[in-house]
């Protein structure tokens, strides 16, 4: 007998809290949020409602979709409004940014990174980080609007053709181009892999 494979749900978004120079990034924002939503998964994001965050909730809630926004106590009024806030389908306040990843990291079933800065790498990374460790098989994809995260991969292949990641099976990013390949992609990887969770006691020590 085969085993049953839960459908991916909730799909979590890192991207800019400003709009970038480019329009074509607020446009993915808002596109990408829209596609989430005519495919009935939820967003899972930082929360705040500027920038290109700001975008692909838009784009959600205008599709009629589900949004939870997760984000610090002091980022509330950097990265949103508390008005925008009160138009989110859920909204988790976290104490620091370290509860923020985790509670996003458990809500979601993939990881989409759009154009954004340090902060978004961050994230992004660290979600390659403990796939590495095969602390999760999740898919993660680079959504690469307008080749931005070209210099990025570049230096991961650089890394690797070096010699420090010696795991690359185990990371497996995702790099597509078009947005509206990206839902298609994520679920026929998690159809591949099924996703499972791994190791909540040792995730909550990464």
């Amino acid at each position: 007998m085969s085993e049953q494979k839960t459908p991916i749900r909730s799909v979590c978004v890192y991207c800019g809290s400003q709009p970038g120079r480019d329009p074509s990034f607020m446009d993915a924002g808002r596109t990408f949020g829209r596609a989430l939503a005519e495919s009935n998964l939820r967003l899972v994001y930082g929360g705040g409602t500027k920038g290109i965050m700001g975008a692909v909730a838009a784009g959600v809630l205008s599709a009629g979709g589900h949004v939870t926004g997760i984000i610090p106590e002091f980022l509330v009024d950097m990265e949103a409004t508390r008005h925008s806030l009160g138009q989110l389908n859920e909204l988790i306040i976290t104490k620091d940014m370290h509860e923020r990843k985790h509670a996003m990291f458990e809500r979601s079933d993939a990881f989409v990174t759009l154009p954004g800065g340090i902060g978004t790498l961050e994230e992004i990374v660290e979600i390659m980080t403990w796939g590495q460790l095969g602390r999760h098989t999740k898919p993660m994809v680079f959504a690469n609007v307008n080749d931005f995260w070209k210099p990025m991969l570049e230096l991961v292949d650089h890394m690797s053709a070096s010699g420090f990641i010696h795991t690359a099976h185990l990371v497996r990013p995702l790099v597509i181009d078009r947005i509206e390949d990206i839902v298609p992609a994520i679920e026929a990887r998690w159809a591949e892999t099924g996703a499972p969770e791994g190791d909540p006691e040792t995730i909550s020590r990464l």
